[in-house]
């Protein structure tokens, strides 16, 4: 018998359900007055607007099935940076030439074996993009260029843990899920994430976290990880956590 594993959306306002692809995964929103969902998976019915899946930069979760008539902003303002964490300043020229050395020069972490968790964890690590735009009137935001977004997929290709050494508060995890999720831009809610791959993300990263955390003796691995995916709006149950740890992977 499959395990049932709890992987949440975070918010009362879930009007439409992912499919899960994975048996022991379900998805399903907190809620006491949405109906309980059956065989693990998410349905929807035909004709209904897809559900987005939002955050502003503060990290906030919203989901919002039917358009509001009321146009204001809902996104608040971010807290601000962690003192003393690590800024990472980026530019164009970095960004053109995939290099990551202002990364390596602001963290001091030069390979994917020479991070420590303990130090980063406390001071976190923050992003500054100093990005000239070709046309100063392009109305893009800097995750919807491709050459930014690329940048950060070398970053994140070269340390897939980092996402939990980020200054969560300050809007720094859900800003660099906007670098590697597709999603698009809102005034009103900010940034509007395709939900499927929200969910393959936030999972990806549940793996490789809380491997790379128990690998460094980081007490409390599981709350570290799991308060990490609940700022991307998703609980995850203990019964995932298990499963890893009934199978480990040599991580030599």
């Amino acid at each position: 018998m499959a395990t049932a594993i709890n992987l949440l959306p975070l918010s009362p306002s879930l009007k439409q359900n992912i499919p899960s692809s994975t048996p022991w995964v379900s998805c399903k929103p907190i809620s006491g007055s949405m109906a309980t969902l059956a065989n693990s998976h998410f349905t929807r019915q035909r004709g209904q607007i897809a559900a987005s899946v939002s955050f502003n930069p503060s990290g906030n979760f919203d989901l919002s099935l039917y358009g509001d008539k009321d146009d204001s902003p809902q996104v608040e303002p971010p807290m601000p940076p962690r003192e003393g964490r690590f800024d990472v300043i980026i530019d164009n020229d970095a960004i053109r030439r995939l290099d990551l050395s202002p990364f390596h020069k602001a963290t001091g972490i030069i390979s994917p074996s020479s991070a420590e968790p303990k130090g980063f964890l406390e001071r976190t690590i923050g992003f500054t993009i100093n990005y000239t735009r070709d046309d100063p009137h392009d109305p893009r935001e800097l995750s919807e260029f491709p050459d930014i977004r690329l940048w950060f997929v070398r970053l994140d290709a070269t340390y897939p843990w980092l996402p939990v050494l980020l200054d969560w508060r300050a809007g720094e995890l859900a800003r660099y899920a906007a670098m590697l999720v597709p999603h698009q831009m809102s005034a009103r809610m900010g940034v509007v994430f395709n939900p499927e791959a929200l969910e393959l993300f936030i999972m990806m990263k549940v793996f490789i976290v809380y491997s790379w955390l128990k690998q460094h003796g980081i007490p409390k691995p599981r709350l570290k990880t799991s308060d990490m995916a609940r700022m991307i709006g998703f609980g995850i149950g203990d019964e995932l956590f298990d499963l890893i740890d009934q199978h480990p992977l040599d991580s030599s």
